[in-house]
């Protein structure tokens, strides 16, 4: 099931706080992105935040599961936390800040 892009909007306007915040679609599901770095995921319409050791610790508690079959655990954030603007504004920018830069892609020559 594809995540409804009205929640995704939603979210992203909540965590705007945290940095530069958008979303991409990617396969019927949506990446977020803060600063130009991948910070959480959102499948099935749940929130699924990338795992840093910061993010843990802010988020003490949280239940670790995969966003999608085969993928590395990230951090599930509870719906109920998606109303708290600073908190989700605090997480993404913790995360944003423990993820390494985004990889520079070099165009292939043709020939």
């Amino acid at each position: 099931m594809a995540s409804d892009r009205k929640t995704v909007e939603f979210l992203v306007e909540q965590m705007a706080g945290g940095g530069t915040v958008s979303a991409k679609a990617m396969f019927g599901e949506f990446g977020i992105y803060s600063d130009g770095k991948m910070v959480a995921l959102v499948c099935d319409d749940h929130l699924f935040v990338k795992p840093t050791v910061g993010g843990r610790a802010f988020a003490a508690g949280a239940e670790e599961a995969p966003p999608y079959p085969g993928a590395k655990p990230c951090l599930l954030i509870d719906a109920e936390k998606w109303d708290d603007r600073e908190w989700l504004a605090e997480i993404v920018r913790i995360t944003s800040q423990e993820m390494p830069a985004p990889k520079v892609r070099t165009k292939r020559k043709s020939g």
